[in-house]
């Protein structure tokens, strides 16, 4: 990109950044993307938001960008085989298959928790929460996960701006009572979703943290009642534990050297 970018119209900045992408051998930061183009990082993250919400990228739980469905679907030189991906899909196949019901990765983003990655159950009856779906932070075991993750100021924040909307039957609508709930989770290690976003249907979550300990994303399955109890979910609670550290192997070993763009969770006394 010549120095007087600013003629270069938004569209081809947009094909540029998907060239980036469909060339690099690993997925980019935005940091990664702006220096490569010569585009500020505002513009950057603006620009990958919106080909991100179209299908076009895809955001990595570590933060980076990586081909989406859409680009594939227009660039044969992005199908190359990603044994990154493959790893992941092997490992959620494996919980999958263990407890029958579906597995999911999902990660936080400013919309609420977002599906990135999931194997579907082969059962007919299922709950339809495709890739790239947006689910509340406040009633997931997933989205609970991630609060509860959080250090005290940013968990207090965050909660303070949450609508805490009634979604099932047992959905926390108090906040002391959700505060008491991330408490528990944050001692044991793991999230439950009680249908406390679908009447009928219950999840469970583990987090999956990168080499300093801190949150990239929640390994969840969830099912409907009486298929799949808390109970069930809970008995495979060590092979999801160790699923959740293969997943967190397998991205630590996609992402290369620097500083990541995700602000870290803060630890405040």
């Amino acid at each position: 990109m010549t120095d007087d970018d600013s003629r270069v119209p938004t569209s081809l900045r947009g094909l540029l950044i998907l060239e980036a992408l469909a060339l690099s051998e690993r997925p980019l930061r935005l940091s990664e993307l702006g220096a490569t183009l010569g585009l500020p990082k505002q513009t950057a993250h603006r620009l990958c938001t919106a080909l991100q919400r179209e299908g076009f990228l895809e955001r990595e739980p570590d933060g980076r960008y990586a081909p989406g469905a859409r680009l594939k679907s227009l660039a044969p030189a992005v199908l190359l085989p990603d044994h990154r991906r493959i790893a992941r899909r092997k490992i959620l196949e494996r919980v999958s298959s263990a407890l029958g019901e579906t597995c999911n990765l999902v990660v936080p983003e400013p919309e609420g928790m977002t599906y990135v990655d999931r194997i579907e159950t082969h059962w007919p009856l299922r709950i339809q929460l495709p890739v790239g779906s947006h689910v509340p932070f406040h009633c997931t075991a997933s989205g609970k996960m991630y609060l509860a993750s959080l250090g005290k100021t940013a968990q207090r924040r965050l909660l303070g701006a949450l609508d805490l909307e009634r979604c099932a039957a047992n959905t926390f609508t108090d906040p002391a009572a959700l505060r008491r709930e991330l408490r528990t989770i944050a001692e044991r290690g793991y999230s439950t979703d009680n249908e406390e976003m679908i009447d009928g249907m219950v999840a469970l979550a583990v987090p999956v943290r990168d080499g300093d300990g801190r949150f990239l994303a929640a390994l969840a399955v969830h099912g409907p009642l009486p298929r799949l109890s808390l109970d069930k979910a809970g008995r495979h609670l060590a092979l999801m534990k160790s699923a959740a550290h293969d997943l967190a192997l397998a991205i630590a070993g996609s992402s290369g050297g620097g500083t990541d763009d995700r602000t870290a969770d803060g630890e405040d006394a």
